[in-house]
C-alpha cells in the first residue's frame, strides 16, 4: 500500500481526496481535463427520485471568501442517472464511486438508495439529509436527530453497501445528529454541508439570489467545518469524511488530524477544475515537510494532546 492510502468504510482508496457532490457533476465531464482515476473516489451530483430543474436564477453569488448557491438539487432523476450517466462514466473511471442521494420523504430516500445500491459502480451511498421533509411540515431531516435516525434506518433496511450520512451544520448540536445516525446504523458520517447565508444587491436593494438565501461554501467555512469534524470524530466510532472550504494539501492534513478518514473538496473545483489533481500531487511533499510517513497514521492525531 502507498503512503496516501486509507480505508473508507472497509473500502481501500488510493488517497483521501474526494471531489464533493455538486462540484464534479457525474465525473465524466472532468475526465475530459485529466485522468480522474488519480482520485480516491468522487461524490456524484445529488440524485433524487424524480428529475428536478432546480431553483430560478440567479442562484449563484460570490462572497469575499467563498460562494453562495441555491441551485436546488438540479438533476435528471435516479432512473436517468442509472440509464445514462453511469454508463457514460464507466469508460473513464475504473474505481467505486460515491452516490450522493437526496429525498423529500423516507420512502424517496429508501427507493433512490435501493436503486443505486444495485449498481456495480457504486461503492458508497452518501445520504444528504439537508432536504425538507415534505411529509413533516417542511422541517429538514438534518435538523432533528430523530428524523435523521429515521432516514438512516430506512436506507440501511434496503441497502448492502456502506451508508455515509451527510450532516448539515445548521444545527445547535452536531454531535447529537452524528450519534443519532451512528446508533441507527450509519457506516460513516460526512460533514459539513453548506452554511446558510445571503447577499444583497446594493443597487437594486434586494437579495442577490432569487431564493433569497443560499448555502455558503469555500474557504470562509473551513474553520467551522474543522471544528465540527473534530467534535464528531471524537464522539462516534464510524469513519468521518471532512469537507467544507478545503482547497490545499495542508487543509487535507488538517482535516485528517481533526479526525477525518477522507476529505472532500467542493467549491475549489468550481474555481480551479484541476484543484483535486493539484492537492493529490502536493500531498507527498507536504507530508515530507511535516514528517508524516503514512496518512492513515495521522487520523485523529490532533486529539492526542488531550491524553497527556
Amino acid at each position: 500500500m502507498g503512503r496516501l492510502n486509507v480505508a473508507l468504510c472497509g473500502i481501500e482508496i488510493d488517497n483521501p481526496v474526494i471531489p464533493a457532490s455538486g462540484t464534479f457533476g457525474y465525473g465524466y465531464e472532468f475526465a475530459e481535463l485529466y485522468d480522474i482515476n488519480i482520485l480516491g473516489t468522487f461524490s456524484c451530483k445529488g440524485t433524487t427520485l424524480l428529475p428536478r430543474f432546480g431553483n430560478e436564477t440567479p442562484r449563484i453569488a460570490e462572497t469575499s471568501a467563498g460562494m453562495l448557491n441555491a441551485v436546488g438539487l438540479q438533476n435528471p432523476g435516479v432512473e436517468s442517472v442509472i440509464r445514462e450517466e453511469l454508463p457514460r462514466l464507466a469508460p473513464c473511471f475504473h474505481k467505486p464511486m460515491m452516490a450522493n442521494v437526496s429525498g423529500f420523504s423516507l420512502e424517496e430516500y429508501a427507493t433512490v438508495c435501493q436503486l443505486l445500491d444495485e449498481q456495480p459502480q457504486v461503492g458508497w451511498l452518501e445520504v444528504n439529509i439537508s432536504c425538507p421533509n415534505v411529509h413533516g411540515g417542511g422541517m429538514s431531516f438534518g435538523t432533528d436527530p430523530a428524523m435523521a435516525a429515521a432516514v438512516t434506518r430506512a436506507v440501511k433496511a434496503v441497502t448492502k453497501k456502506p451508508v455515509i450520512m451527510k450532516l448539515s451544520p445548521n444545527v445547535t448540536d452536531i454531535v447529537a445528529m452524528a450519534r443519532a445516525c451512528e446508533e441507527a446504523g450509519a457506516d460513516g458520517i460526512s460533514l459539513i454541508n453548506t452554511l446558510m447565508g445571503m447577499r444583497i444587491d446594493l443597487k437594486k436593494r434586494r437579495p442577490l439570489l432569487k431564493n433569497t438565501t443560499g448555502g455558503l461554501s469555500g474557504p470562509a467555512i473551513f474553520p467551522v467545518a474543522l471544528r465540527m469534524v473534530y467534535q464528531v470524530a471524537r464522539a462516534v466510532s464510524v469513519p468521518v469524511v471532512g469537507l467544507g472550504g478545503v482547497s490545499s494539501a495542508e487543509d487535507v492534513i488538517e482535516m485528517m488530524l481533526a479526525g477525518a478518514t477522507a476529505v472532500e473538496v467542493g467549491a475549489a473545483n468550481l474555481v480551479d477544475p484541476f484543484a483535486c489533481r493539484r492537492i493529490i500531487a502536493d500531498l507527498p511533499g507536504v507530508m515530507d515537510r511535516l514528517g508524516i510517513e503514512n496518512l492513515k497514521d495521522i487520523i485523529g492525531g490532533a486529539t492526542e494532546w488531550e491524553k497527556m
